[in-house]
Formats: C-alpha cells, sequence, structure tokens
C-alpha cells in the first residue's frame, strides 16, 4: 500500500480565513443538569410522548417531504398571527435562515450590522459568505447605543440590520422607540432588517403588531425556545416579495418530514409549551431575586429564559460549579462588556435550585 504523498496539499483548496476560524463548539454535558443552551428544560409529558412516537412511525421516510411542509407554513402564520399580505418560509433553525440572508444580500460591497454583544451567528454567516460585518458595542446597561446605531447606519449603508427582541447573551428587551427610530433610519437608506425574536415565548412584547408598518423588515423565530431545541425549525415572516427573493437560495427539502410533523404536534398541543413558559418566566424571576441577593453578584433584567450575571471572578466560578455538576456558560471573554459575566439558562425549580446553591460555593 502506498504512502500518500503531502497529504495536506489539500488545505490550499480552503480559505485562508476558514483555516484560521475555531468550529462553533459545544460543551460536553455528559452527567450534568445542562444550564448551558437556553434549552426547555421540560419534556413532553408521557402520553404526548407515546402519541408523538406513534406519529412519526407512521411516516413514509422513504418519499421525499411534500405538502405537508406547506400545512406547517400554514399553521405557524396562524400561530404567529402573521399580518396580511405577508408570506413565511421555514429553516433548519434560525441559523439556517441567517445563513440564507447572507447569501440572498451577498452583492458586491454588501454588509451586515448589529449590536455586540449578540449572537454569534450574525457575524459568523456573514464571514463565511465574503459579506463584511460591523458590530456596533451595546452601552454599558446592555441598551442600544442609539447615536452609535444609527451613525453606523448612515456610514455603513449595509445591506441588512440584525435587531435580537430580546438579546443574547443578555437577555435584554431593547425600547421600542429606540428600535422603531433605528427601523425607519434603515428603511430609508434602502437596507433590509431582521428582528430576531429566538426568546419571544418568555418576552412581555413582540415586533409582530408592527411589523406590517413597514416594507423592509423581516421576523424571525425558532421554535427551539418554545420547547423543540431537538428539532431544528426556524421561521420568518416578511412581506410576500422579499420572503419570494430570500426563499430563492433555500435548499430543496430543507425541513424533514420527522421535523415537520414534530411541529404540527407541538403546535396542536401550543397549550402544554405555553404552561412550560409561564412555569420558566417566573423560575426566572425567582432565580433573579436569589442572585440579586448574593455578595458581589450583579444580576441583569432578563426577558428571555436565561440570566447573565456578574461576579468577581467568573471562571473561577464556572469552573467551582461545573465541578459540582452544573454545567452554565462562560461569556466573560466574549465581549469587554462580558467582562466577569456567565450566562445561566432558566431549567426546572429543582435544576435552579442546585445551581443556585453550586454558585454560592463556587464564588
Amino acid at each position: 500500500m502506498s504512502t500518500p504523498q503531502n497529504s495536506a496539499a489539500w488545505l490550499k483548496h480552503i480559505r485562508q480565513d476558514v483555516q484560521s476560524m475555531h468550529a462553533y463548539a459545544i460543551q460536553d454535558s455528559t452527567g450534568m443538569v445542562k444550564l448551558d443552551a437556553m434549552e426547555n428544560p421540560f419534556s413532553l409529558p408521557p402520553e404526548l410522548q407515546k402519541q408523538l412516537g406513534e406519529r412519526l412511525g407512521a411516516l413514509a421516510l422513504n418519499r421525499y417531504p411534500g405538502d405537508r411542509v406547506n400545512v406547517l407554513r400554514a399553521e405557524l402564520a396562524k400561530y404567529a398571527h402573521m399580518p396580511e399580505g405577508f408570506d413565511i418560509m421555514l429553516g433548519n433553525g434560525s441559523d439556517e435562515l441567517i445563513t440564507l440572508i447572507s447569501m440572498a444580500c451577498d452583492v458586491p460591497g454588501a454588509s451586515i450590522l448589529a449590536p455586540l454583544p449578540g449572537f454569534v451567528m450574525y457575524a459568523m454567516s456573514a464571514q463565511l459568505q465574503g459579506v463584511r460585518f460591523h458590530g456596533v458595542p451595546l452601552m454599558a446597561n446592555f441598551e442600544l447605543d442609539e447615536a452609535a446605531m444609527l451613525n453606523a447606519i448612515a456610514t455603513h449603508q449595509p445591506a441588512v440590520v440584525y435587531l435580537a427582541y430580546p438579546n443574547n447573551p443578555t437577555g435584554t428587551l431593547w425600547d421600542a422607540d429606540v428600535i422603531e427610530r433605528i427601523v425607519v433610519a434603515q428603511g430609508e437608506q434602502g437596507g433590509l432588517v431582521v428582528m430576531d425574536e429566538a426568546y419571544q415565548p418568555f418576552a412581555s412584547q413582540t415586533y409582530m403588531d408592527r411589523v406590517a408598518q413597514h416594507g423592509h423588515v423581516l421576523l424571525m423565530r425558532t421554535l427551539s425556545k418554545f420547547g423543540l431545541a431537538g428539532v431544528r425549525l426556524g421561521y420568518m415572516v416578511g412581506p410576500k416579495a422579499l420572503i419570494a427573493e430570500i426563499d430563492k437560495v433555500r435548499p430543496p427539502y430543507n425541513i424533514s418530514v420527522l421535523n415537520c410533523e414534530c411541529a404540527l404536534f407541538a403546535l396542536e398541543h401550543a397549550n402544554v409549551f405555553a404552561e412550560q413558559a409561564v412555569k420558566i418566566r417566573q423560575e426566572r424571576e425567582k432565580l433573579s431575586q436569589a442572585l440579586a441577593l448574593l455578595p458581589g453578584v450583579q444580576v441583569f433584567p432578563s426577558q428571555a429564559n436565561m440570566l447573565l450575571v456578574r461576579m468577581p471572578d467568573a471562571t473561577k466560578c464556572f469552573e467551582g460549579m461545573k465541578s459540582k455538576g452544573i454545567l452554565v456558560k462562560n461569556v466573560s471573554k466574549m465581549h469587554p462588556l462580558l467582562s466577569n459575566c456567565l450566562r445561566l439558562t432558566v431549567g426546572t425549580p429543582e435544576e435552579n435550585v442546585r445551581m443556585l446553591a453550586a454558585l454560592k460555593e463556587s464564588l
């Protein structure tokens, strides 16, 4: 058997910027209380698990996805109260939709703009598509810097502005009037706005009731925080003509029959997931109050299913909690504004008690 000659020669075909990147890291959670990824901690009740299993088992897995995807689009549009004259497209999670937006908007000189710290996929999707990314720092309290955002829009004239509502990793639900002025400014220079409502089930406000006022705004959501993180299904609504253009770059059959049927089943039992969201919001408030009593700990207001907390030594606390079987997210190196911050997913009441105890011991 011959030895391959210059086995790394293929590297010349891999882009230099890709070679210098790090792959998206997922923490090993084996044997841990997993509170690092903003998942809904509640599973389906046993009876619903049984019903879903029977339904999935009867699917024609030998066939490509068919009209059930359009049934799901219609049901999601109804569930989300999509306005008249709008359309809806589906993605393999919000991540795919973000990628498709970058692909569709990749014209010469295009750029994408978003506040920082924010969801990493906005910048990553831009980079992978060869589109410039402009990050605008938030203020120290994680509110939008309106003047800086408006100046950046005027200077860079971005193709797309992303606004997470609420924001990840801070949980902040930004001021509605500030958002409206940013949306208007971006529209006046001919760009698009994407309102990312991944955490909508836990927030007190939505942009859905205002989205019809603008012809340049897309609203994106996911079923991950609804309670189906493992199903990988995101959706985006917007004016029909705009959705039609972005939908052209969507791969055919991007939603599997299994994902589709799981989502339809969940929507049929939306009340179960709504009750879970109420419990998570209640737990978030209890957890926030308990954290605020700890010496040296600052907890930031959140309208998501997570809490951002700052402490004297985030890395020490993170490692201490991990040694006690509690896995959270150390975001302290993600951005200077997040110095010594941990992001804590809100879990079940029992998980939250354990997390709080481990955090206290690890301070």
